[in-house]
């Protein structure tokens, strides 16, 4: 069985983890939520605070080891707050060092800026982090998915579905990727 580790914290938008989490465990892999802290996380649904989501596992207990890929929420909230956050981002660079995929939506590039690895990279995100990433070595292009080696991007919630098809892919969940 798949192991996608989703890293969020209060804040995240609530379709770019809910969604491709349910897609994916649908399609047999097993996800795992992990947050700075314990207990419950809330997302944000627009324009208001949506739904919580129990954590599983804090960021200090993770080892990139363990998991087949990396799932990065957007919203504007979270990856900025987890992207102060030391573990977070060695472990993005633990999975970027073993070449494990790494998916990251919407405004959760701005933590492949951070963990400095989206240098000479075709990505793509929401429109406000594009200069993040050019200003960090990266080839910024508008299209609803960029893959280029183990980074996968996308810009929005219009996304999810080439967004999650395209990290099935990557770790062999052949059902979910035809199906999108």
């Amino acid at each position: 069985m798949k192991r996608i580790l989703i890293f969020a914290t209060d804040g995240f938008e609530q379709s770019e983890l809910m969604e491709p989490k349910a897609k994916l465990e649908d399609a047999g892999a097993e996800t795992v939520v992990a947050s700075l802290e314990e207990g419950s996380i809330k997302g944000w649904d627009e324009k208001d605070w949506g739904e919580s989501v129990d954590v599983d596992i804090t960021v200090e207990e993770v080892s990139a080891n363990d998991y087949d890929a990396l799932l990065l929420p957007g919203g504007q909230i979270n990856p900025d707050v987890l992207r102060m956050d030391e573990n977070v981002i060695q472990l993005i660079r633990d999975f970027n060092d073993a070449g494990k995929p790494i998916a990251a939506i919407c405004h959760a590039p701005w933590l492949l800026v951070e963990a400095d690895i989206v240098k000479l990279k075709v990505v793509t995100s929401w429109p406000s982090v594009r200069t993040d990433l050019r200003n960090a070595g990266a080839e910024v292009i508008d299209r609803e998915v960029a893959v280029d080696g183990n980074i996968i991007t996308s810009r929005n919630p219009d996304d999810i579905p080439a967004f999650t098809a395209a990290l099935a892919d990557a770790i062999g969940l052949q059902t979910l990727a035809k199906a999108a």
